[in-house]
């Protein structure tokens, strides 16, 4: 399908950002979106690129009422040649239909989704920031938009993407945060939508976020649902442990999201020289791990943040220290290594890196 554009003229844009190094994360939109449109009759239809502004929509809109939505997180980066660059866009592609079946709601071609995301940073370049620890940032969202109210799939949905200019996901950077762990809330349960992209993961999980903040924590570590013994994230992250020089990771049950940035890290960790392991571990024995020595780092890792070091766990109102609180060599080289890939200052030798010229 041909994409229906509409430019607007040069002295409409918005001004691009004075300092790249003083962009927040998510809070500044570039000049387009990207549309497309589903109903039973048509199918997937009109792709459009338009100026960047608000959606109208029905108050009954079924979105609104049973959170029938799924998005994606992706970034986009300039190489030093000036080129855009992708990280492994057609796993996203993948995972947003995978969210989009287990919702109820219609696929869209993989390549379909990479033309359109590629269509609309083409126009787009000139927000993508240069500067290390900055990149596009891209927000694919499918919501549904039939006007009715009853519990059921809707038969009309909008696919849009909208662009982000952003910093780092943390205030803090590539440093260590805090994190504190729920024994009451959880993320995710089994049978439930924990391994998609759903956006009602997220609305569920703001009161124990809003309680570690209170307590001065940046993020909550989440355990299992069941037993609220097993760690499954950390935020909205995938969770990794340096546990005796062995990277470990818990294994994708159904309650965690199967994040691209964890699989690239499984993929590459042990051709920088440690070696992986997918396995469940209780908050006690990473308590006593960390006690012991034998736990001597743990971090995050996302599309958003990369890699974000941890240095702090509150545990029932007791706090861990990992590294003296400093970034540890693990978290720092995996780290380095990733972006070095993502930015194109070194060879991609795993065909991870998507290049528009």
């Amino acid at each position: 399908m041909e994409i229906i554009k509409t430019i607007l003229p040069p002295e409409n844009l918005k001004p691009l950002f004075k300092d790249a190094s003083q962009l927040l994360f998510g809070q500044q939109f570039t000049d387009y979106m990207f549309t497309l449109t589903y109903n039973q009759e048509k199918g997937w239809h009109r792709p459009e690129i338009k100026p960047y502004g608000s959606l109208v929509m029905d108050p009954a809109a079924l979105v609104f009422h049973y959170s029938q939505e799924v998005f994606e997180g992706q970034k986009a980066y300039k190489s030093p040649e000036g080129d855009i660059l992708m990280f492994r866009p057609l796993e996203n592609a993948k995972r947003l239909n995978r969210s989009l079946e287990r919702m109820c709601m219609p696929t869209i071609p993989e390549v379909d989704i990479l033309h359109y995301e590629c269509e609309l940073l083409k126009i787009e370049k000139r927000w993508i920031p240069d500067q290390k620890g900055t990149a596009l940032y891209m927000r694919p969202t499918v919501i549904a938009t039939e006007a009715i109210l009853g519990v059921r799939p809707s038969s009309e949905f909008l696919f849009f993407i909208i662009l982000s200019p952003s910093g780092p996901y943390f205030p803090e950077g590539f440093n260590p945060v805090g994190l504190w762990v729920s024994r009451e809330i959880s993320r995710a349960a089994e049978g439930g939508t924990g391994e998609v992209k759903a956006g009602g993961n997220y609305g569920g999980s703001l009161a124990a976020i809003k309680t570690a903040m209170e307590k001065g924590y940046s993020q909550v570590l989440w355990l299992d649902a069941k037993e609220h013994r097993y760690v499954e994230e950390v935020g909205a992250m995938n969770i990794f442990f340096v546990i005796e020089d062995k990277l470990v990771t818990p294994p994708l049950t159904g309650t965690i999201l199967p994040g691209i940035t964890r699989k690239s890290i499984l993929d590459i960790s042990p051709d920088l020289g440690i070696t992986t392991e997918e396995k469940m571990i209780t908050i006690e024995e990473l308590c006593q791990g960390i006690s012991d020595g034998r736990v001597t780092e743990m971090f995050g890792a996302g599309t958003a943040a990369v890699v974000s070091p941890i240095g702090k766990l509150n545990v029932d109102d007791r706090e861990y220290t990992l590294n003296d609180n400093q970034t540890g060599p693990w978290s720092n080289k995996i780290y380095q290594e990733l972006t070095a890939i993502q930015y194109g200052e070194k060879p991609d030798t795993y065909n991870w890196v998507y290049r528009i010229t």
